[in-house]
């Protein structure tokens, strides 16, 4: 089968844009066309000043989400990236392979070194190199197709480019990945300024719909919405941002085209009351499942747990290689147990004695 990657960030909470652009094509599509690993990329969190309780609550409410918006873990594998070794062995590999200015040509870190720059912050070397450890996050487990927002393309560029030349300099090892996206909502746009997108990280709060909102503040930021000078509704995402932008999402919870929707308005007034139902009703279902899914944390426990042991068993085999490959000596099983510990290594080794007998 195709094998599908695809993460999210715990640095907010998740919006309304992360579930139209990703997460309910995952559940409602890849899950079941695809071997399909989702993952909460928490290493990723670490690249700016953070809270580390809150890093902690809001990987745990986004695994919770993933779940209420529909995967199901005996379909597909949800588990937390700091979980797999794999992910950080693997990226210093292709730190190896990387360049200096690839990094430093990223979109991403420009916008977010110069971001902290004003705000008078240092910024962390793993702001530079984060795009490494996701290409490794890709990669480690062999991925055909990673299904991504428009804004992540060209992080997906650099896992494609970082495969080939390993493969290239050192024996192929990597499959070469593709980034995909949804036709409809790709990108969906804060509703106060529709020049950005609708970010988890972002502090404008009127202009962002959290999944776990409540009702009538859905429909209270839709209503608040930002449109565009005239008075005509037409759909023309340049020169009508903010007008676009409403049209796709309500094209995106009803299954319509947004230049055919436009078509049925004759003012921003209706369109935007049609727009925030239709929010409201998709939401509707993921916000009670998950209250159903908070009630019972030992399950989420539990598909983490087995999700990481699974997703490990997948991605070793691969690193090993590309370990391999690259010139490092492989370890010893007796090395591998010291490692562990002695503990570890004493008990392993009872068992084998008492197989033995």
């Amino acid at each position: 089968m195709t094998r599908v990657f695809s993460g999210i960030k715990p640095t907010g909470h998740l919006t309304l844009g992360n579930y139209l652009g990703a997460m309910r094509r995952w559940a409602t599509v890849d899950q079941y066309r695809a071997d399909a690993l989702f993952c909460i990329v928490d290493l990723h969190a670490l690249t700016v000043d953070h809270d580390p309780a809150r890093v902690r609550r809001l990987s745990r409410q986004a695994a919770t989400l993933l779940l209420a918006s529909g995967l199901d873990p005996e379909r597909c594998t949800v588990f937390v990236q700091s979980h797999v070794d794999e992910h950080t062995r693997l990226s210093y590999l292709l730190e190896c392979v990387a360049t200096d200015g690839e990094m430093r040509r990223m979109v991403q870190y420009k916008e977010k070194a110069a971001r902290e720059r004003r705000r008078g912050g240092s910024v962390r070397l793993s702001l530079l190199t984060y795009p490494v450890l996701m290409a490794a996050d890709i990669l480690a487990y062999g991925t055909d197709e990673v299904p991504v927002g428009n804004d992540q393309t060209q992080h997906v560029e650099l896992a494609r480019d970082l495969a080939v030349r390993f493969n290239q300099r050192y024996g192929h090892t990597f499959v070469v990945p593709r980034a995909t996206s949804p036709a409809v909502a790709a990108r969906v746009m804060n509703l106060q300024d529709p020049a950005s997108k609708m970010g988890k990280s972002d502090d404008t709060g009127p202009g962002i719909v959290y999944l776990l909102d409540e009702p009538d503040v859905v429909r209270k930021k839709v209503m608040r919405a930002v449109t565009d000078s005239g008075s005509e509704v037409v759909y023309d995402r340049e020169s009508r941002p903010g007008l676009a932008n409403l049209l796709e999402i309500l094209a995106a919870c009803t299954g319509g085209e947004p230049a055919e929707l436009a078509g049925s308005y004759d003012g921003y007034g209706a369109l935007k009351r049609d727009t925030a139902d239709a929010v409201i009703e998709v939401l509707r279902p993921l916000r009670k499942r998950h209250q159903e899914l908070c009630a019972d944390p030992a399950h989420l426990e539990g598909v983490l747990r087995e999700g990481a042991e699974r997703a490990r068993g997948m991605a070793r085999p691969t690193v090993d290689a590309a370990y391999r490959a690259i010139g490092l000596l492989p370890a010893s099983e007796a090395h591998r147990y010291s490692l562990l510990g002695p503990q570890v290594g004493r008990r392993r080794g009872a068992m084998r004695s008492a197989g033995a007998s």
